[in-house]
C-alpha cells in the first residue's frame, strides 16, 4: 500500500526541492534543430497535424494547491484534442492541456524542448510553471514546453472518491506490518480502485504510456517541430524511451534523468526501491549527524527517535488542527524529503518538532507529496499514479506472491519496505499490458541518458540497464544524492546536459560527475 505514497514521483521531489530553494534554477547527427513540420509529420507514421489554440494561463497551481499570485506574462496555455482510443482515430478525443514559455534569447531558437516531469501522474503544467526559472539556460534556446498527460489533471485526470475518502486513504497505517494491517489495507485498496472505476471508468483503460507516446507525436507535429527534442525524468524517462521506440526516426535532442528500467517486475522494483530509499535514509542520518543532528548524537539513537515517532503515530497521531498526523503520513512526509538533499534539514526540524508534540511540519511534507490542496480536495496524482502504472503492466500479483514481496522488502527496510505497487494492480478493475515495459530506439538520434548513484527512486542501476536497452544512448553518472541529476545542483551534470541540448555534444562514454 505506502508504495503508492513513496514511489515513483518526481514531481512531488522536485516541488518540495522547489520551496526549499526558492525557484529562484553546432549540431550532430540526429539531433537537428527543430524546422517546420509537415502536416502529416516529418516521418512516415507520423502524427496527422493539429493545432494548439494558445492564451493566458489561467488555472496554475503551487504544490501545496494555491494559485501563484500572478503567472508571468511569457507563459501560455493551450489544449490540443488527441484521440482518447488509439485504435478508434476518428472516434471520440481527448484534451491534453499544455504550457510553453517561448524562447528568450539571444540566440538562434532550436525549437521546442517538451518536459515531462515524472509520476507517473504529475502535471507537467503546474510544474513547469514554477520550475522555469531553474531552466532558464535551455530557454535562451527552446520554447519550454509541458503537458498533463492523459488521465492526469486537466487532461481528463483519473479521480477516485470525494477529497475526504482520499485523506482517509492516504493516512492509512501501514505498521505494525502484519495480517490485521495488510487485510485493512487490501480491503482499503479494493475500495479505492472501485471508486476509481466509478468515476473514471470511461478513461481509466487508454491511459497507458503507449497512449501517451502517441500523444507526444501528436503534439511535436502541432508545436512545428519536425523532431521531437524532449527532456523526460523519472517515469517522463519510461515515456521518451517509448516515445523513442515508436517514432525513432522522429527523435531530436533527448535527454532522460533519474531512469526507470521498464523491463524489470514488479516484485524487482520494489526490492530496488526499498534498497535505494532506505540508502538515502542512512546518508541523511550520517550527514544531519555531521552537522550536530536535533534528533540525537549518532545515527542510531537519531534513528530510534524516528522508530519511535513511528510506532506513537500508530496509537497516538499527532493532532494537527482538525486533522491527524497519523503513522501512513508521518512515513510518508519522511520518504517525500528524501529525494532531494535540499529537504534534508526540514526534514530534520519537522520530525524534532513532531517529538515535541507539533506535527505541522510533516503533514506539510505529506500534502505536498500526496497533492492535498488546502481546500481539502487533491489534485489527480495519487489517482493518476496507480491508473497508469496498472494499465502498463500485464503483472497481476495473487496474495502469496505479494506476501513474499512484503517479507523481502522488509528486511531490507522495516520503515520503507511493503508489497509494492503490484498490490494495488492486483485489484485493479482494468487489465494492463506490457508493451510499454519493451524498449528499443535503434535507429533513433542519439539519447542522453543521466542516473545518480544515490537517487532513491529509481536506483542507479536502472541507468545502464535502460542505456543498453535502447541502444543508441550514452549514460552520463552522477557520484551524488537525490531523485534526478540536473537539478541536484551539480554544474558538472547541468553543464553537460546543456552542452547535449544546446550544442548537440553528446558527454564521452563512460563520463561522470562528482557529487
Amino acid at each position: 500500500m505506502r508504495w503508492t505514497l513513496i514511489t515513483v514521483t518526481v514531481t512531488a521531489g522536485l516541488s518540495i526541492s522547489l520551496v526549499a530553494c526558492g525557484t529562484s534554477a553546432g549540431t550532430s547527427a540526429g539531433a537537428t534543430p527543430s524546422g517546420s513540420a509537415s502536416a502529416s509529420g516529418s516521418e512516415p507514421g507520423a502524427a496527422p497535424a493539429g493545432k494548439i489554440a494558445w492564451g493566458a494561463c489561467t488555472d496554475l497551481r503551487r504544490p501545496g494547491g494555491d494559485s501563484p499570485a500572478t503567472p508571468a506574462a511569457t507563459m501560455q496555455c493551450g489544449k490540443l484534442a488527441v484521440p482518447l482510443d488509439y485504435g478508434k482515430p476518428d472516434g471520440e478525443t481527448l484534451d491534453l492541456a499544455l504550457i510553453r514559455i517561448p524562447a528568450t534569447g539571444p540566440g538562434r531558437r532550436i525549437g521546442s524542448l517538451v518536459f515531462n516531469f515524472g509520476g507517473p501522474g504529475a502535471s507537467g503544467v503546474d510544474t513547469m510553471a514554477q520550475a522555469a526559472k531553474a531552466f532558464r539556460t535551455l530557454g535562451a534556446r527552446y520554447d519550454l514546453v509541458s503537458f498533463d498527460p492523459r488521465g492526469v489533471q486537466r487532461s481528463r485526470g483519473v479521480t477516485c472518491g470525494t477529497g475526504a475518502q482520499m485523506d482517509a486513504y492516504v493516512a492509512l497505517n501501514t505498521l505494525p506490518a502484519n495480517a490485521e494491517t495488510r487485510d485493512k489495507n487490501e480491503a482499503a485498496m479494493r475500495e479505492f480502485a472501485q471508486l476509481c472505476e466509478k468515476d473514471s471508468g470511461e478513461v481509466l483503460p487508454y491511459v497507458g504510456t503507449v497512449n501517451a507516446a502517441q500523444d507526444l507525436d501528436r503534439m511535436r507535429v502541432a508545436l512545428g517541430d519536425a523532431k521531437l527534442n524532449y527532456f523526460g525524468m523519472s517515469y517522463g524517462t519510461q515515456l521518451g524511451a517509448v516515445y523513442a521506440t515508436k517514432f525513432p526516426k522522429n527523435v531530436g535532442r533527448t535527454v532522460l534523468d533519474a531512469p526507470l528500467d521498464p523491463s524489470v517486475t514488479f516484485y524487482q522494483r520494489t526490492m530496488a526501491q526499498t534498497k535505494g530509499f532506505q540508502q538515502a535514509y542512512e546518508s541523511f542520518l550520517k550527514a544531519c549527524v555531521a552537522e550536530g543532528c536535533e534528533l540525537g548524537p549518532d545515527t542510531a539513537t537519531a534513528s530510534s527517535k524516528i522508530d519511535r515517532l513511528m510506532e506513537r503515530s500508530v496509537a497516538a497521531p499527532l493532532q494537527v488542527g482538525d486533522r491527524l498526523l497519523t503513522q501512513g503520513l508521518a512515513s510518508t512526509a519522511v520518504a517525500a524529503a528524501l529525494y532531494s538533499k535540499l529537504t534534508w534539514p526540514f526534514l530534520e526540524n519537522a520530525v524534532a518538532s513532531a517529538l515535541k508534540g507539533d506535527g505541522g511540519a510533516l503533514l506539510y511534507l505529506a500534502d505536498t507529496y500526496t497533492g492535498r490542496k488546502p481546500d481539502g480536495s487533491y489534485s489527480t496524482e495519487m489517482s493518476s499514479f496507480p491508473a497508469i502504472t496498472c494499465v502498463d503492466s500485464a503483472e497481476r500479483p495473487d496474495e502469496e506472491e505479494l506476501l513474499r514481496t512484503e517479507e523481502a522488502a522488509l528486511k531490507i527496510s522495516p520503515l520503507f519496505g511493503n508489497a509494492g505497487a503490484g498490490s494495488m494492480c492486483s485489484v485493479w478493475p482494468v487489465p494492463g499490458s506490457d508493451e510499454a515495459r519493451k524498449v528499443d530506439a535503434t535507429g533513433s538520434g542519439p539519447i542522453l541518458v543521466v542516473a545518480g548513484k544515490g537517487d532513491p527512486a529509481t536506483p542507479y542501476q536502472w541507468g545502464p540497464k535502460l542505456t543498453e536497452q535502447l541502444k543508441t544512448a550514452t549514460l552520463l553518472t552522477y557520484e551524488g544524492e537525490g531523485h534526478g541529476s540536473y537539478l541536484s545542483g551539480s554544474r558538472c551534470v547541468a553543464g553537460a546536459v546543456n552542452a547535449y541540448l544546446l550544442e548537440g555534444k553528446m558527454p564521452d562514454s563512460g563520463a561522470s560527475c562528482p557529487a
